[in-house]
């Protein structure tokens, strides 16, 4: 009798306008990560340093939208993974970046590089390879369809790996109380 090995899963993960503490989550999730791992396959991750994102079936993404590289990486991301989950507060509210969209851009921009003390030239950086900034932080869910919403700053590993194995049992992924907490 031939056995046939199950498919693993793809498994993509990037981070936009965020710290990376949700991926230092996921990393939480210990020793659990081996048996993630005889399940699913990253392709595109800092785990892998794989830089474009392939067909996938799962999407991570923590970060919200302060450039427009940020838009363009989570609109690739939509376009090649089947489920999509905004991991963590950034990505599900704009987060921490998102406490200067009470101020214009050029006010910040102005700030931050002509009137703070110890800048060399005082000149607002305008090299085109430089990502334009958003006028203002995005959550990801403004801009693409999220399939599921992991809260948290950052969320526990616990919550991250129980939205992963509902996933990968074919169910809809659920967050109880125990799970969820903005504390």
């Amino acid at each position: 009798m031939e056995v046939t090995e199950k498919k693993k899963l793809k498994v993509a993960t990037t981070s936009l306008a965020g710290c990376f503490g949700c991926h230092m989550s996921f990393l939480d999730i210990d020793e659990r990560l081996f048996d993630l791992l005889e399940r699913v396959e990253f392709d595109r991750s800092p785990i892998t340093d794989i830089k474009e994102v392939g067909v996938c079936d799962i999407g991570l993404i923590e970060g919200g939208l302060c450039n427009a590289e940020n838009v363009h990486v989570l609109r690739e991301f939509r376009k090649q993974c089947k489920v999509l989950i905004a991991l963590g507060a950034c990505a599900v509210n704009g987060g921490l970046p998102a406490q200067r969209n009470h101020l214009p851009l050029t006010d910040i921009l102005s700030e931050v590089y002509l009137s703070s003390p110890g800048l060399g030239n005082g000149l607002i950086p305008s090299d085109p390879e430089l990502p334009l900034p958003l006028n203002q932080v995005h959550p990801i869910h403004e801009v693409v369809k999220v399939d599921v919403f992991i809260p948290g700053c950052p969320p526990s590993g616990d919550a991250i790996w129980k939205v992963l194995t509902d996933l990968l049992s074919g169910k809809a992924p659920s967050l109880g109380h125990g799970l969820i907490h903005y504390d």
